[in-house]
């Protein structure tokens, strides 16, 4: 009985655990940067661009936990609601007991013991009842202490329903706000992109996502036709030149683990949408290693994503003003790669 009780706050305490793991990796990431100088010359304004959307897709991925860490708060807010309805149904199942000694007017063992006495005919008859009465009243006593267990289970239970309920609501609205001020700065940062010209955007875009490669069919691939590596290259090449957009999994605009998780998913693969979480599944690849359908990270912290398809390249969402592509998959901050298959 007491590891029934105990097991689903421990679950609950492990899933609020979890969510302080993801929000504590968030803390103070989207603090907005401070403006810089006007730039004087247009190559220092293509810098600063792509300074810009370097941060923004840090930016970005940084969100993406925040929000796996309210979601995690929010199903430890579900675990202790439903904990706490067990509770009180267990609770319940005593009332008509409850009801049941106070009309009887059950007040005590020596008064009953008395009341024994005085109508007994022999002692037989009074040994009789009042093993009856000790009977009825360890029973009594037994109810009442398991009602009285049962109201402080569901008390319990309904402070931690309470509690995990107001962190989910206080993380939702952090993320809220936290997901303004990224829409925020993707605005600025698109504004201040399209003030380039042409030649410019074209060497902001090629330095932050790399040089933009034909795509190849699948079929020209070393991957296992049919197999899940298969089916998520497949799944992403169709998807070159689907726009870019913070926070989006498909199917109209994609960032970069909404398209590695889109990709996956069509295989039948589910991935959490930040490239932090995704690099710490699978087993993790050197260069060397890699094979198609492995994902490949860069950056320190892990704020990108790509999917390997094979022949040195990449798909991937790299950045806002930059559609899905395949590039090289040797770029600036590459880390490693992680097989999720095989």
């Amino acid at each position: 009985m007491q590891s029934a009780r105990t097991t689903p706050r421990r679950r609950i305490r492990a899933l609020l655990a979890t969510a302080a793991v993801l929000a504590a990796a968030t803390t103070g990431a989207l603090v907005p940067s401070s403006a810089g100088a006007t730039p004087a010359t247009a190559a220092e304004a293509s810098r600063l661009v792509q300074e810009a959307a370097q941060e923004l897709t840090v930016v970005d991925e940084q969100l993406h936990e925040a929000e796996l860490a309210v979601a995690a708060q929010q199903e430890a807010a579900r675990v202790a609601a439903a904990h706490a309805a067990e509770a009180q149904a267990a609770l319940a199942v005593f009332e008509p007991q409850l009801r049941a000694i106070a009309k009887n007017g059950y007040t005590g063992k020596t008064q009953s013991r008395v009341a024994a006495l005085l109508t007994s005919d022999s002692a037989d008859e009074l040994v009789q009842q009042m093993t009856t009465l000790d009977l009825i009243a360890a029973h009594t006593n037994a109810v009442v202490s398991q009602a009285s267990a049962a109201q402080v289970a569901a008390e319990q239970a309904q402070a931690a329903a309470d509690e995990a309920a107001a962190t989910a609501e206080a993380a939702l609205r952090q993320v809220q706000e936290q997901r303004a001020e990224v829409q925020r700065r993707a605005s600025a940062y698109q504004a201040d992109f399209a003030r380039l010209s042409a030649a410019e955007q074209a060497r902001v875009t090629t330095a932050v996502a790399g040089r933009s490669l034909d795509a190849p069919a699948v079929a020209e691939l070393p991957v296992a036709p049919g197999s899940a590596a298969a089916v998520a290259i497949a799944t992403a090449l169709a998807q070159v030149g689907t726009r870019y957009a913070g926070g989006a999994s498909g199917p109209d605009a994609f960032d970069c683990s909404g398209l590695t998780s889109f990709a996956y998913a069509a295989a039948g693969v589910r991935l959490p949408h930040s490239s932090r979480a995704q690099s710490q599944l699978g087993r993790q690849v050197s260069r060397d290693e890699l094979q198609p359908g492995d994902l490949v990270f860069y950056y320190t912290p892990i704020s990108h994503v790509a999917l390997y398809i094979g022949n040195g390249m990449i798909v991937h969402a790299r950045t806002y003003g930059k559609p899905v592509a395949v590039t090289s998959v040797d770029q600036r901050g590459y880390r490693f790669g992680v097989r999720l298959t095989g």
